[in-house]
């Protein structure tokens, strides 16, 4: 990418914003340093009704990759957040009730598995899955 491009906003929706939504945000984090791309990317997270903390099982699972996202609080996405963004990340939620009427961005529901209450095994495959989705998102963004 180059300077001259727009910032690009990435939104990272799910209802709670206490576990996939935390986990794609935490890696698209990762990305954006690893590829320094600071200056061309914006990352956004939140929910439509969210929960007080972030999943236990959740944190434990970004911990066994070296990524803390124990002090990370749930926050509800704003309209505005999601109106500037190019690209909507939700979850497995429909994006029906997340993206706004004459929103001109791209949509994608990866449809992911809920983490909330699932064992350690279970929790590291949907962790695994966000990470490799992320990773392709940001390879897909940089070929543009």
């Amino acid at each position: 990418m180059t300077e001259s491009l727009d910032r690009i906003r990435i939104a990272f929706v799910c209802v709670q914003n206490a576990g996939r939504s935390q986990m794609a945000y935490a890696f698209a984090q990762r990305e954006v340093t690893d590829r320094g791309l600071s200056d061309e990317i914006d990352l956004v997270t939140g929910g439509t009704k969210p929960a007080d903390s972030v999943h236990d099982e959740v944190v434990r699972a970004m911990h066994a990759v070296d990524i803390d996202i124990s002090e990370r609080t749930p926050r509800e996405a704003t309209f505005e957040e999601i109106q500037d963004s190019g690209y909507v990340i939700t979850m497995g939620c429909s994006a029906d009730d997340v993206c706004p009427a004459g929103w001109a961005g791209e949509n994608r529901d990866w449809d992911l598995d809920d983490p909330d209450g699932k064992s350690a095994t279970e929790v590291g495959r949907i962790r695994e899955e966000i990470e490799r989705r992320v990773t392709v998102l940001f390879d897909e963004i940089e070929s543009t």
